[in-house]
């Protein structure tokens, strides 16, 4: 099933001849031995560079018009497509989800964090770490400003682009075997990696800019008293309501985590999405209620963050819960949580299970049975109405069920 979760994106920068593809080639490979899922995206400068190769068929067929040739095989696939603008780095990282992280060649001004390459032997690099040294000392700001006191301090030829080539407000890191390069980065407090210190920049990588893992917990143990019968499997569209729910959020889930009371009656699940990482967890408590199912889920989930639903919540979204996930990774706060004049919605919203759980436990404890109870003892990130629209147009995604009559309304109103 195709996911929805964007990959966060890490560019790896620096002059010619700096050495970013071999970088970036043992960055890759010492990523891929880890178990993490890497994409690349190179950038090439010229205009008339040719990607495909002349006399192959796909060559061929470009050569005789095709505005755009796709070549697929079994296990491999490539598309070419005649441009009339560059696109964004921004858009091509959008064209590539589902990856741990994307490590970008190149596109130093696409606003992504970049990691500054420099190596002793090339001109312009021991050119640029003088002039990066001698701004470090003089307290100059990594920004704009920076960049043009270079351009006067270092001699340079104006119209030499090289010039623009320097560390920027964007930099998280620096990979030299350049002294001068590795001072500066202390006193402007970058980390700082030799050139061959692979493991340690992929340390700082893994620590720093991988995609966290989601688990899309699906709360099933309510009394379900209103509905007359459990609601997660209430026909709707034909099919239990809990199979609409599994399907909707798959794309973007690397756990799907069912909490619920009657695990006997959904073992259907199993043998309907044998290809999901999908498993139940009876609840942990003998009493039911929303908080007490959120402990069970962040008790069990074995994915750093967890987006909370309840199966009756048949509009959920999965780009919602994409969305959200990119926010608390970009924020770092506890979690974010949907807020509209009614106040929090804590079911359609995403927590760093290491932070919320133990407030989780101690309101618990203390007989809290709401499931917002906990979020003013953590750091929350406020998701507003138009930034849920924005990712979820059709809106709807607050919307639950709790009678029968409920049910056929919007059963027959939408599907």
């Amino acid at each position: 099933m195709k996911t929805l979760l964007p990959s966060p994106a890490l560019a790896i920068v620096g002059r010619h001849n700096s050495g970013k593809t071999t970088l970036i080639e043992a960055l890759i490979a010492q990523l891929c031995a880890r178990g993490i899922d890497v994409g690349s995206i190179k950038h090439h400068s010229h205009v008339g560079f040719d990607i495909d190769v002349p006399g192959k068929d796909s060559y061929r067929h470009r050569a005789a018009g095709a505005n755009e040739v796709i070549i697929a095989s079994p296990d491999q696939m490539a598309q070419i497509k005649t441009l009339d603008h560059e696109i964004e780095c921004a858009d091509l990282v959008a064209r590539m989800p589902g990856h741990d992280i994307v490590l970008v060649e190149g596109y130093r001004k696409s606003g992504l964090p970049t990691i500054e390459i420099m190596r002793a032997g090339n001109t312009a690099d021991e050119q640029v770490a003088a002039a990066f040294l001698e701004c470090a000392k003089a307290g100059e700001p990594l920004n704009s400003d920076f960049v043009q006191r270079a351009r006067w301090q270092a001699a340079y030829d104006p119209s030499d682009d090289r010039v623009a080539k320097m560390p920027h407000a964007k930099t998280v890191a620096v990979v030299s075997d350049i002294p001068a390069a590795q001072e500066a980065a202390e006193l402007y407090d970058i980390p700082f990696f030799a050139l061959d210190d692979i493991g340690g920049l992929c340390d700082f990588v893994q620590q720093r800019f991988i995609r966290p893992r989601v688990t899309v917990a699906i709360q099933a143990g309510g009394e379900s008293k209103r509905m007359g019968r459990s609601k997660a499997t209430v026909p709707f569209g034909g099919r239990p309501l809990i199979a609409r729910m599994v399907e909707r959020v798959a794309p973007v889930a690397d756990e799907i985590l069912i909490t619920t009371n009657e695990p006997e009656n959904l073992q259907f699940l199993f043998e309907e999405y044998p290809g999901l990482p999908l498993r139940m967890e009876q609840d942990k408590l003998d009493y039911r209620g929303a908080l007490p199912g959120f402990l069970t889920a962040f008790e069990t989930a074995t994915t750093p963050y967890i987006a909370m639903v309840a199966c009756d919540m048949v509009f959920v979204s999965a780009k919602l819960i994409a969305a959200e996930c990119a926010e608390l990774s970009l924020s770092q706060a506890d979690c974010v949580v949907p807020v509209n004049k009614h106040g929090f919605e804590p079911f359609h919203a995403v927590y760093a299970r290491e932070a919320c759980l133990p407030a989780i436990r101690a309101r618990v404890g203390k007989g809290e049975m709401r499931a917002q109870a906990f979020l003013s003892d953590v750091t929350v990130c406020e998701f507003p109405q138009a930034r849920v629209l924005s990712a979820e147009p059709m809106g709807g995604c607050f919307i639950n069920v709790n009678t029968p009559e409920e049910l056929a309304a919007i059963e027959e109103r939408f599907i």
